[in-house]
Formats: C-alpha cells, structure tokens, sequence
C-alpha cells in the first residue's frame, strides 16, 4: 500500500487564516524532495484547532496541488465516531488516497471501543485507513492484540505506531502479519521501526528536509541499513530538535526560520521560547538550512 517517507504536513497560517500559498509552496517542496505521499490535517497540522470546513478545504486544496504524483492521506481522526466517519468520507469526496485517524483521545475508551469506533468508519468508506496509536495525546494504548483484529478489516491496511515502545511495534508486526504497514510515529524510531519490519514513516521533520528523510526511507526500504545507519546520525540533532517544545512549535518555527511560512499557530499553542528558538536556530545553522 503506502510506503516510505510520508510527510505529515505543517498547516501554516496568515493573519489568523489559512496561508494558501505558503501550503502550494511546501506541499510543492515535498513531491521535488521526493517524499512517498504526504499526510494533511494530523496532529503536525494543527488539526485540533481547525473549523471543519478549514480542514474539509485543506485536503481538498492538497489534492489539488499534488495532482495524483504522490498519495494524499488525510487526517481524519476523532473522538467522535460520527465526527471521524463525516471527515472520512469527506477526505474520501475530496480525492483523497487514504486517510489517518487518531484514536479517540480524551474518552479513553476499552479496546473494545477502540476496535468498534475504527469498525464503523472502516464500513462507512471505501478508502484505505491507517490507524494512529499515540497514547502521549490520546490518554490510551491500542493493545497489539487489538491491532492484530483491526488488521483484519480489508480497508484498515496499517499503524502509525508512536508508543515509543520497540517492544510493542515487533508486538504490533507479528500480530498483523506482512500485509500490514507498519509506521514509525516517531522520527527518532525510523530506524529501528524499519529495520524491524515496517514500511515507512510519518515524519515530522520531513517538512524541512524531505529529500533526507526520503534517502533514509529509500535507503531502509532497500534493506542497506549501513546507509541507513549514517543517514539517521546526521539527521539526529534535526530530529532532536523537534522535541524541544511540543510538536508543531519547533518544525513550524524551524520553516519560518527559513522563511517559508509564517511563524503563526493558533491557541493554545504559542510561539517558541527564546532559549529553545536559540538552540534551535543553532541546529538549522550547522544544518545549513538558515
């Protein structure tokens, strides 16, 4: 299905309004870095803060702009059912390849709730859905036995796996099975993910250097974990920095800085604090990147 660098999307702003020539110009900048598909309206583009017409309008724009050259995965999820199936098929109507959807956070469902709410909206579109487990945001953990049994649903075709557990993701692999995509929710584990078995990653930091973060995927998938290897170190201290305040503050920053949107985030985000923009600005120097 999906594989390689998958780019989960920034959504910059401008004057309180979506940016639209900033996102034509990053959506842009991802396909000639040579990323594998890109992934609008996830927890990277703000999506919690977005009316759903913004985000309906998004995903319709990026598909437009991407013009079939890559796949478009929009972020769908929600901890409403109703809600997740009404942008799905939403994402769906508006040409979308795939969608991503988060498990219901805040509700802290039982397993068997989280199968059922991913049930419902995998009957409600004919479109491939990849789970995202990311218990840090969600307050919940899907169990790899969970995964295992939401695996065989046809058009439920992989995770976004960011626990931060290796264990659970070799869990999540022999459960699944090899026709499940399994995808590193964490930059920092695409190596070790994808050494293991999975097929790509959903990157955050892709959004500054797609095309390194595309030769690590390349390189991963390729099996040439000695490349791999050498890639992951020099992408370290980019990746690190990303973890400086909570995500998007440090990757939406970091492409003001480079003068490629506005640095503009809605509340409760906030702008970064200067001690972490300083050590941050440090790092895209000795990248080269301002």
């Amino acid at each position: 299905m999906f594989t390689g660098c998958l780019t989960a999307l920034i959504t910059p702003f401008a004057g309180g309004n979506i940016d639209q020539r900033a996102l034509a110009d990053l959506t842009e900048a991802q396909i000639a870095g040579g990323v594998h598909g890109v992934v609008p309206c996830g927890s990277t583009g703000e999506s919690a803060t977005l009316t759903h017409d913004e985000h309906i309008a998004i995903v319709r724009e990026v598909v437009h702009l991407v013009r079939g050259r890559v796949p478009v995965i929009a972020g769908t999820g929600s901890n409403s059912t109703a809600e997740a199936i009404r942008l799905t098929r939403a994402a769906e109507e508006a040409g979308a390849d795939g969608a991503l959807l988060i498990s219901p956070y805040y509700n802290k469902p039982t397993q068997e709730g989280i199968y059922r709410h991913y049930a419902a909206v995998a009957e409600a579109t004919r479109l491939p859905l990849i789970v995202y487990n990311i218990p840090g945001r969600t307050a919940s953990n899907i169990s790899p036995e969970t995964m295992g049994r939401l695996s065989r649903i046809p058009n439920i075709v992989g995770v976004k796996e960011a626990s931060g557990s290796l264990a659970q993701v070799l869990e999540v692999i022999h459960a699944t099975g090899p026709d499940f995509a399994v995808y590193s929710g964490d930059d920092i584990l695409t190596l070790p993910i994808m050494a293991a078995g999975g097929k790509g990653v959903i990157s955050v930091v892709a959004n500054i250097v797609p095309r390194d973060f595309s030769a690590l995927a390349d390189a991963l998938l390729a099996g040439d974990l000695e490349r791999g290897r050498t890639l992951m170190l020099r992408l370290l201290p980019l990746v690190q920095a990303m973890s400086l305040e909570v995500n998007p503050i440090p990757v939406k920053t970091a492409l003001a800085l480079m003068g490629r949107c506005a640095d503009e985030f809605r509340l409760p985000l906030t702008p970064i604090s200067p001690p972490a923009r300083a050590k941050l600005e440090k790092v895209l120097r000795e990248y080269e990147l301002v």
